[in-house]
């Protein structure tokens, strides 16, 4: 897979599977648009992605574009940038997300469930809708969202980080069908436990080595996003 000279925008790229994804996207050759709110962590990404030999020799590269994603006026500020640079959009790894409080429905504070559908659902759903002209000027535009497990478990105190999952994975289904006939390709990666912050904070017992790190994941993500990829309204599932 070679990403030579596509723009690939990745959200929640600061740390985790988004941070994981940019560099291994940038290591085949993409323009990674690294979209995080932590600007310092933004700043590190982009040291390791210049400091890189083998990342130079593919041809990739990083822009930084630090981003609320509740921001929807930022969100819209985006197009216009990459037009003006790229012309197109290549992909789109939507991964950023946010667990919210592990607690019963009935429990759940309207600020918090306001927080997760603004973060898990309504930022993807408005990056959609900005970003399709663009990903659709592009010879193989590709969307990747992630889900999680917790959208078919039906376990008990994980409502509200699981609502908005499978509320996710119907909007990205929706999207892929949508582009039936077009050049946009849409799947939903659920990583599975893998050793990033959010699950540590919901599983504080667990032994983090136990666990895939988010660089186990970066193949699976670069061939879902490649335009040599023709999966479309896929539930991928990483095993290790």
């Amino acid at each position: 897979m070679t990403f030579s000279g596509r723009a690939i925008l990745v959200t929640g790229a600061s740390r985790g599977i988004g941070r994981a994804a940019a560099i291994g996207l940038a290591t085949r050759g993409a323009h990674v648009l690294a979209v995080a709110r932590a600007i310092e962590s933004l700043e590190a990404l982009d040291d390791e992605i210049q400091g890189s030999d083998e990342i130079r020799r593919a041809g990739g590269a990083a822009t930084l574009v630090p981003l609320d994603l509740t921001d929807l006026a930022g969100i819209d500020r985006l197009p216009s940038a990459i037009m003006e640079r790229w012309g197109k959009l290549d992909g789109l790894f939507g991964n950023a997300g946010i667990l919210g409080p592990i607690t019963p429905l009935t429990h759940l504070q309207p600020r918090a469930w306001g927080d997760l559908l603004a973060v898990n659902l309504t930022a993807n759903w408005y990056l959609l809708r900005a970003l399709d002209p663009l990903l659709r000027k592009s010879d193989a535009g590709r969307v990747l969202l992630v889900s999680s497990g917790a959208a078919h478990f039906n376990r008990p105190y994980w409502g509200g980080y699981a609502i908005t999952k499978a509320a996710l994975e119907v909007l990205a289904f929706t999207y892929a069908a949508e582009s039936n006939g077009t050049n946009i390709k849409t799947n939903v990666l659920n990583p599975g436990p893998t050793r990033t912050r959010m699950r540590a904070e919901a599983f504080p017992g667990e032994d983090p080595d136990t666990l895939p790190a988010p660089e186990e994941l970066a193949p699976l993500i670069a061939e879902l996003l490649s335009p040599e990829s023709n999966r479309n309204g896929e539930l991928v599932n990483f095993k290790r």
